[in-house]
């Protein structure tokens, strides 16, 4: 989300002489090289150059710069990245390297984006713009204060950098300082009355503090904004905004219990074309909830209780018109926020592959330490595909509510493809497209918890195996299928791994490894974590250190439980 620098001096002059036959030499060269022109003509125009085979170096760099332009208007990154590739062959610089690094960025190659950034920097002179991408990258790896850091300097070379001032607060927003957030996205809001991003992003602010009616008016000035004027910047994905903006003014609808206008919205944002990571991650999200308000009776809409304690006045905005002003009243607290709810499955009576004798002792145990600790808890045993669904979309449903959610699964997993599922103890695991559609998506769950207000702990006591081995019904002492390998890590943890309290994702085994049943009644895993769960004052990544402790000891180690977090401070699970 910055401006590209302009590139003076191209290739005019040189143009005039080159032979062109299909379009004069004065219509190409300002087609190729000037931001204002469309993508496609751009892109056909730099081509056409590009074909002439006339020049060398610098210029011919340049023309591939500009073709990578226009692909990136496009949406099209890995043509970006192919072309930008090709100018830095020819003659490495500054702009092309931050075009470069900006495609890695919309394909989610945070890591590769930052090291273009850095080369983008080391070229000089220093860039408010650089700084800002690189900032970006940080913030998709979940590094705030590097991304903080990073806006710091950009906006110190640009003080009216509005995207700057925005992103700097969603970095705030993600490490929990609201107050600091609000007051980010209302200066990015003085400095450009006309940017929807802002708006957008200063609703998750007002959802997470109960402020659901100003949410949907943010949400839906937004909206406007982004369909009377369409963002020109060629930095910001094509249909990003729209996607956005209405993904988060049904969220807030859904919140209220107003689930036509939830429906209408995650049904628009689902019928545009999505062209980058982040888009298309909102849209999981999207179709997931959608599922959900579909299939359930709209609840009474409510309106949220006054709150507790007085948080600090929101500054005054300027009356532009553009915004909904703000006023100095504190915003309520959210109904039942600080509420924490859990999901626990376990399955061991498994018609058509190997019975597990303990997910359900394990269950039982796990959910009896979470009410303990004062999780208000729906689980089940031994589940069909049925049953599975429903209790899972039940709680996906509710768990928009809570302030903590916690999934605990123990049984079957295969991974196919990539994804992870989960299996009910009915499903018979034979080769066929519909295969999948029997099991329960491991990513449609994360996909509909990813929400940037809530805290988000997901743990899986199962395997990943082939599911077309030979071996499907062999006896044996893990979780496995086949007796072979582990669940995969996810790919992604999805956009709420990067926003808001954060994600934290835990196996109880490493990436392609087995999870062993155990001897006892209780699985290794599970026994140790339910030992845990309950512990005084443990923070929740040093109670998993324990169990992961622990397991490796049980099973001379031949187990060890592996996690992702992206929790962004301290969570505990039992008070201090």
């Amino acid at each position: 989300m910055s401006r590209l620098p302009v590139v003076l001096a191209l290739l005019a002059a040189t143009l005039c002489s080159a032979p062109c036959s299909a379009q004069s030499r004065s219509q190409l060269g300002p087609l190729c090289t000037t931001e204002t022109t469309p993508a496609d003509q751009m892109v056909d125009a730099c081509t056409k150059i590009i074909a002439l085979k006339v020049f060398k170096g610098g210029q011919l760099a340049t023309v591939y710069f500009w073709r990578a332009v226009g692909w990136n208007k496009k949406g099209d990154y890995a043509k970006v990245i192919a072309d930008t590739t090709e100018a830095i062959r020819l003659q490495p610089s500054q702009v092309v390297y931050n075009l470069r690094g900006s495609a890695y960025f919309d394909k989610g190659d945070y890591d590769i984006a930052i090291a273009d950034f850095d080369d983008a920097l080391r070229l000089g002179p220093p860039s408010g713009i650089i700084f800002h991408n690189r900032g970006n990258a940080w913030r998709g790896k979940g590094d705030y204060a590097k991304a903080i850091a990073d806006y710091d300097m950009a906006i110190k070379a640009d003080p009216r950098s509005a995207f700057s001032f925005q992103n700097r607060g969603i970095s705030k927003e993600a490490l929990g300082d609201l107050d600091g957030a609000l007051a980010d996205l209302n200066q990015a809001i003085r400095i450009d009355p006309t940017l929807p991003q802002p708006l957008i992003q200063r609703t998750a602010i007002w959802r997470a503090r109960g402020d659901l009616d100003r949410a949907i008016a943010d949400g839906t000035e937004a909206i406007r904004l982004a369909k009377d004027k369409p963002p020109a910047n060629i930095m910001t994905p094509p249909n990003s905004v729209l996607i956005s903006g209405y993904t988060h003014r049904a969220l807030a609808y859904e919140a209220k219990g107003d689930y036509a206008h939830a429906r209408e919205d995650y049904n628009a944002s689902l019928a545009i074309t999505a062209s980058d990571a982040g888009s298309k991650a909102v849209q999981a999200t999207a179709k997931v909830r959608l599922s959900l308000v579909t299939d359930a009776a709209a609840p009474m809409p409510r309106d949220a209780p006054p709150p507790a304690t007085q948080p600090a006045a929101a500054p005054a905005s300027q009356q532009t018109g553009a915004a909904p002003a703000l006023s100095p009243a504190p915003s309520p607290a959210p109904a039942v926020r600080g509420s924490r709810m859990a999901l626990v499955i376990g399955n061991g009576a498994y018609a058509h592959v190997k019975a597990l004798p303990n997910p359900p002792n394990d269950a039982r145990a796990v959910a009896k330490s979470l009410r303990d600790i004062g999780f208000t808890v729906s689980d089940g045993v031994d589940l069909d595909r049925a049953a599975m669904q429903k209790m899972t979309r039940d709680f996906l449903r509710e768990a928009t509510r809570a302030q903590v959610a916690l999934v605990y699964y123990a049984g079957h997993g295969v991974q196919i493809d990539g994804r992870n599922y989960l299996i009910p103890v009915d499903v018979a695991l034979k080769p066929g497209t519909s295969m999948t559609e029997a099991m329960i998506d491991m990513d449609t769950i994360m996909a509909g918890l990813d929400d940037q207000v809530r805290t988000n702990i997901l743990i899986f006591d199962a395997c990943r195996n082939n599911p077309m081995a030979q071996q499907v019904a062999s006896a044996g002492s893990s979780r496995g299928i086949e007796g072979a390998s582990g669940l995969a890590a996810p790919s992604s943890l999805g956009s709420g791994a990067t926003l808001g309290a954060g994600t934290l994702i835990a196996f109880a085994t490493a990436p392609g490894q087995v999870a062993l049943d155990g001897e006892g009644a209780n699985s290794p895993f599970s026994a140790a974590l339910s030992r845990h769960l309950g512990t005084p004052g443990l923070e929740v990544q040093q109670m998993l250190t324990r169990v992961r402790a622990e397991v490796v000891s049980a099973t001379k180690n031949k187990q060890v439980p592996w996690s992702n977090s992206s929790l962004l401070g301290e969570v505990y699970l039992a008070e201090k």
